[in-house]
């Protein structure tokens, strides 16, 4: 099996954009290329993400992606659901030597679309669930009540997420909402659903994210500091928000895979970095409990400790994460990008301190996490 390596990224910022869909996907995507001096030509395969349920305000995205991207006329394929799907997609390929060259690009223009809550009831079933409102902030509002009540995980370690991250996403040139907030800020912010309020709730970002892949020799030949795919893993839980434990999700699963896949048999002490996927704040420290970053029902005390700051042991989010920029669909391939830019030293002035030898990127979607995914890289 073939190694593949993670060549060179580019991303775009999640403020609103003046461009057209297609102007906007090509700059990233003429961007990355140039950084490793590659024409479309010589790219052997693209895989895109987008999605036809409205996102960017299309029913039909093949109709614009193929011909920004430069995937016109070249073998391709594009993945609906999330962007950290479409990575590993491009993996495949390389992984059973048929190409030496993938190119993944991540897109949603979400200033084009409907509010995210009114295409996520869509999701619900039809006849039970969407006529009373359950939506992704509606099901997520019952998910923190539970934790909240279960664990004794306060409102003010969820609203620490919300500082934490926000003060991060200040030093990051893309992030959408980039302002320094406070607890109280957070706490006395709109409840939007509750105990949920409006800070701790993702906003709707724009977002193309490119990213080149390519085999070991080839990447070696395209760079001198190529990042390894080293695992994946991915679960989806059952539809019925009732049939299922909200705080015992299939992230669980995801990353018992991706860590077994990667050779990680302790990951508090092994990962060096996380960019979490946390549409709402108090779903980073559930997620850090299911990564198996502190123990169940600890997360609350894992943020307190200081640990996943930019300066602590184990960063998450430095980024600023997707509370500070939320491009629905591409946002899982902007956490493998991040990721990828910390073990090369390349992320700016939110750098985490050390030496980042391997990081996890994660990503979901579905009512409460119900769809996960966990990919591992290494330098």
């Amino acid at each position: 099996m073939q190694k593949v390596g993670i060549v060179e990224v580019a991303q775009s910022a999640g403020t609103e954009s003046p461009l057209s869909l297609m102007e906007f996907t090509y700059k990233p995507v003429k961007e990355v290329l140039d950084k490793v001096g590659l024409k479309r030509d010589e790219v052997d395969m693209y895989i895109l993400a987008s999605t036809d349920v409205f996102h960017s305000g299309m029913s039909c995205a093949n109709a614009f992606d193929w011909d920004a991207s430069g995937a016109f006329m070249k073998p391709a394929s594009r993945e609906e659901g999330d962007a950290i799907t479409a990575f590993v997609y491009g993996c495949m390929p390389i992984m059973e030597g048929r190409y030496d060259t993938v190119l993944v690009v991540g897109l949603i223009k979400g200033s084009e679309n409907p509010e995210n809550d009114t295409l996520t009831s869509f999701v619900a079933d039809p006849f039970y669930s969407r006529p009373v409102g359950i939506q992704e902030t509606t099901a997520a509002a019952m998910q923190m009540r539970l934790y909240l009540q279960r664990y004794g995980i306060t409102e003010e370690q969820c609203a620490k997420v919300v500082a934490k991250n926000l003060g991060n996403a200040l030093f990051n040139p893309y992030a959408h909402i980039k302002k320094r907030v406070s607890v109280d800020d957070v706490l006395n912010s709109e409840r939007i659903c509750d105990p949920l309020k409006a800070l701790e709730c993702a906003p709707k970002s724009e977002g193309v994210c490119a990213m080149l892949l390519a085999s070991e020799e080839k990447a070696k030949k395209l760079t001198d500091k190529p990042v390894w795919f080293k695992g994946w893993g991915s679960s989806m839980d059952t539809f019925y928000l009732g049939d299922r434990d909200l705080l015992d999700t299939q992230l669980k699963t995801a990353a018992a895979s991706a860590y077994k896949m990667a050779g990680v048999s302790n990951p508090r002490k092994e990962i060096d970095v996380a960019e979490i996927c946390e549409p709402y704040a108090f779903q980073e420290l559930l997620w850090c409990e299911q990564l198996g970053l502190c123990a169940q029902g600890q997360g609350g005390k894992l943020v307190d400790s200081g640990v996943t700051q930019i300066t602590g042991d184990l960063p998450v989010n430095p980024s600023g994460g997707v509370l500070a920029m939320n491009p629905y669909v591409a946002r899982g391939l902007y956490r493998v990008a991040e990721a990828t830019l910390q073990i090369k030293g390349k992320a700016g002035e939110h750098q985490v301190d050390g030496k980042v030898n391997t990081a996890l990127a994660h990503s979901t979607y579905g009512f409460c996490g119900q769809w996960q995914g966990v990919v591992i890289l290494g330098g």
